[in-house]
């Protein structure tokens, strides 16, 4: 089943090569595109698209705002900012607002393609250049204080494990040292990692470490 998009561009010559990238390709459906946020309010409720392309500066109401009004409603659309912007108040203003991407309209064709098909498979597809600029944003923002809380909701058998990870210990070197399985100590890792808001072992060695 094709993916139906709606495409929301004040701009006639960029909104018309989106519209020509959509319609040309297998596997995608254009439902609708609108030259305003005020048409874009008033429509995509009605067309019910399952992704909105939709730049920021458009003339009227900007696209983080129509982002913003319409996801109240319509949690299940999904939206990607499709824009020139790189700047980082505007990259955060607009995942705030509900958007799920953010690419530049620079992207080729192809990976425009392929970042919707990502954005309707779960993901949350951003240009290197945005992407960089989250993860550096997060790093910045992590703190001491913020480490040691997240620490402070360990088991004490969690922090033993951490600390062994710490040293490079597997899985299975770190079973045999407190009698319990590998599968066991997976577990823990995993509950580690939750509690830690990481995702590997060296994000969750540099925790602990506070790094």
């Amino acid at each position: 089943m094709d993916i139906s998009i709606a495409i929301v561009e004040d701009n006639h010559d960029i909104r018309h090569a989106l519209e020509q990238i959509i319609e040309m390709a297998d596997g995608y459906s254009l439902a609708g595109s609108y030259n305003s946020g005020e048409d874009a309010l008033l429509k995509i409720p009605q067309i019910k698209p399952q992704v909105v392309l939709i730049d920021i500066n458009l003339g009227g109401i900007n696209g983080i705002e129509v982002v913003k009004l319409l996801k109240k409603n319509m949690t299940e659309v999904l939206f990607m900012m499709c824009t020139i912007y790189e700047e980082d108040e505007k990259i955060f203003e607009a995942l705030s607002a509900g958007a799920s991407g953010y690419i530049l309209k620079k992207t080729a064709p192809d990976k425009l393609l392929t970042a919707i098909k990502e954005l309707q498979d779960g993901g949350s597809p951003m240009s290197s250049q945005i992407a960089r600029k989250v993860v550096t944003h997060f790093q910045n923002s992590s703190n001491k204080s913020m480490v040691n809380d997240s620490l402070d909701l360990l088991s004490s058998r969690e922090k033993e494990i951490l600390e062994m990870l710490s040293k490079g210990l597997l899985y299975k070197e770190i079973a045999e040292k407190v009698f319990i399985s590998p599968q066991t100590v997976r577990k823990h890792v995993y509950h580690i990692y939750e509690k830690l808001h990481v995702s590997n072992r060296i994000e969750a060695v540099n925790a602990f470490y506070g790094r």
